[in-house]
């Protein structure tokens, strides 16, 4: 690592502002562990974080997770994040230039309202441009679906990428529920997704692209960011 974390611009977490799951009336929101896990390897290494969804200001979560994970527990009780996820950023209002990154946290809402978000859009082709990290995990690359590069073309064209299966969301029992598989679209899109089992780490570095595929991924996803922004 040859980069201070001090000379860097912080990363921008974006997290979904969707509540429910489309016409099903159920319950949705941002996933905790996929902020917390990547958050805590990102803010031990010195990098400092922001926090942004659609519509801003209080996110919704997708049901409280384990408490007994200590990463989850601590920052739960850590009242300036709690502070931070209450009165996110509202994309339209972020100044791309501010960040060397952009981080898209999963959670089944993200398939609502990422995909056709045209700040989340704006967002990510100004930072690629300036030769920013664009990072998703889990669900969160459904803001990567419709992203185009400053020239037009698809971000994930004959990119590799990770993302939430299709055979997790069959596994989950989702898959009529959400709007699109997302791992498919990435294909369909030009991506090559790189599938694992089920619930596997699996984080796919492709340049300034850092994707992974589920919850369990989330932490190693922030190592590789932190790492990328570095070095």
């Amino acid at each position: 690592m040859t980069k201070q974390a001090s000379e860097l611009k912080p990363i921008l977490f974006v997290v979904t502002s969707n509540a429910v799951k489309g016409a099903t009336g159920i319950p949705t929101g941002f996933n905790l562990a996929e902020v917390t896990h990547p958050l805590e390897k990102l803010q031990a290494a010195g990098l400092q974080v922001e926090y942004a969804s659609p519509l801003g200001g209080a996110a919704p979560l997708d049901g409280l997770e384990d408490m007994n994970d200590p990463v989850i527990a601590r920052y739960w009780a850590d009242a300036d994040f709690r502070h931070a996820i209450a009165h996110t950023l509202c994309l339209d209002d972020v100044d791309p230039s501010r960040y060397s990154a952009i981080f898209f946290a999963g959670g089944h809402g993200t398939m609502w309202d990422f995909p056709d978000s045209v700040a989340a859009q704006k967002t990510i082709r100004e930072i690629d441009a300036a030769g920013g990290i664009v990072s998703a995990v889990c669900h969160g690359p459904a803001a990567l679906v419709n992203a185009r590069r400053a020239d037009g073309s698809l971000l994930v064209a004959n990119k590799r990428v990770a993302a939430f299966t299709d055979g997790e969301e069959e596994e989950v029992q989702s898959t009529h529920v959400v709007p699109f598989l997302l791992a498919s679209t990435l294909n369909e899109r030009g991506a090559h997704h790189q599938n694992a089992a089920n619930w596997a780490d699996n984080v796919v570095v492709d340049g300034r692209l850092i994707t992974g595929q589920n919850p369990q991924s989330a932490a190693s996803l922030g190592e590789a960011l932190r790492d990328a922004l570095l070095a």
